[in-house]
């Protein structure tokens, strides 16, 4: 009896490198054609003839804050941009501070959240249908939400950086939270609530069984471990650096581990494949661009084992090594002293001509797997609400401050316009 081949998966995954500008979030049509152009990135390298990933970047939803306030963009960083929101925006910002005791930048993105998930929301449905992928839609801030009839009710003061992955009818496939958050993600940033390590999970598709690290995770042995024990083939790693590709990093829990930035990365998707028991690929893609006075450079890669990418090739300031199945080409090759200079000229506000002027682009790889024999995992809540959102049959609502509230933040609103004026 002739024994039959074992069946595989045999899939293209993509990276997409955009570059962001605050004006790409200052109104929903702007935002659906930045989210486009990323699309339109990898639509000529599309297959036909056997499933498309395509991973988008970290935090991509975070700047709708800025959605109807383009004036903010005028004055020069993200922290005078923040304030003036908070202010011009009190009525709506002020009872949610109140009633769930959150600060005034956590209250302000959960002012505007019922509108700017949907936005964020239907413009990746709508992409993932149109061109027929299996969509990780990179991560934005987003609140919890269980659902109630055909409303959405947001769980009070939660507020994730949470991937949403896709299937090509736009179809939830199961969501991610991130559990280990920069600093500039924490209580003295944008104030998001860390995930939970326990509801990490694996899910099984035709382009793998999908697992989650979003940036810092990536590097984070407990969540690559915890992935790993679940069966995890394929780590998807959305990412947004917030510093020069060619400055020096320190992180928690040891900042004072200092090192170039591309070689810290070496700690993330490369070795979670080129050392990983189950995780035989990872998808990094990196998002580039000044966002006011913020710098976010990198290379995105897709990585594997060693045998499955023998080239030597690696990140700038890096040795080359085998792993690297796809890899984005820096601004520039040269001497490390070059490349770190170069690195200050394109951060914003260094006021050098090319500053600003990053490498955008796609880069893709064929993989193949062995059939996944993963049962997918229970849907929790949350996802049920997202699903019953993308299917159009609930909607988020958002709570009414009330005539008391409204008057109370009436009152407090006039009393802080009087005290910022005295300070002037």
């Amino acid at each position: 009896m002739t024994k039959r081949p074992a069946a595989h998966r045999r899939f293209r995954a993509f990276a997409v490198q955009p570059h962001w500008s605050a004006a790409d979030f200052t109104s929903a049509r702007a935002f659906r054609a930045w989210m486009r152009a990323q699309l339109e990135l990898v639509r000529p390298h599309l297959v036909p003839d056997r499933p498309n990933l395509v991973v988008l970047t970290e935090l991509n939803g975070l700047p709708l804050v800025l959605r109807g306030a383009g004036w903010v963009t005028r004055l020069g960083t993200f922290q005078r941009g923040a304030a003036a929101l908070v202010l011009a925006r009190l009525p709506r910002v002020l009872p949610v501070m109140l009633r769930e005791r959150v600060s005034p930048i956590r209250a302000l993105q959960l002012a505007d959240s019922s509108s700017n998930v949907r936005l964020y929301l239907d413009t990746c449905r709508d992409l993932a249908r149109e061109y027929g992928v299996y969509l990780c839609c990179g991560s934005m801030p987003m609140p919890r939400y269980r659902r109630k009839g055909r409303r959405l009710v947001r769980e009070p003061g939660i507020l994730h950086n949470e991937t949403v992955l896709l299937d090509p009818h736009g179809h939830l496939i199961g969501v991610t939270d991130k559990v280990h958050l920069t600093p500039d993600e924490g209580a003295g940033g944008v104030d998001l609530t860390p995930g939970s390590l326990e509801e990490l999970r694996v899910f099984p598709t035709p382009v793998g069984d999908l697992g989650v690290a979003i940036s810092l995770d990536a590097f984070r042995a407990d969540v690559i471990e915890r992935l790993e024990e679940q069966g995890c083939t394929v780590l998807l790693q959305p990412d947004a650096n917030g510093a020069p590709w060619t400055a020096l990093e320190g992180l928690p829990p040891d900042p004072a581990n200092v090192r170039d930035q591309p070689v810290a990365w070496l700690e993330s998707s490369w070795q979670a494949t080129t050392t990983g028991r189950h995780i035989r690929y990872a998808v990094n893609p990196m998002v580039v661009g000044n966002l006011l006075d913020l710098t976010f450079d990198g290379q995105s890669a897709i990585t594997g084992r060693a045998e499955d990418a023998p080239e030597a090739r690696s990140y700038v300031l890096t040795a080359p090594r085998p792993g690297f199945l796809a890899l984005l080409p820096w601004v520039e090759e040269g001497e490390p002293e070059h490349l770190r200079a170069l690195g200050r000229h394109l951060a914003a506000g260094s006021g050098h001509p090319r500053e600003n002027s990053y490498r955008t682009g796609a880069v893709y790889a064929d993989l193949t797997l062995p059939e996944s024999q993963l049962p997918p995992p229970s849907r929790t809540a949350h996802e049920e609400a997202l699903a019953a959102l993308l299917l159009g049959t609930a909607r988020p609502l958002q709570p009414r401050s009330g005539w008391p509230l409204f008057a109370l933040t009436a009152l407090l609103g006039w009393r802080l316009v009087r005290s910022l004026r005295r300070e002037r």
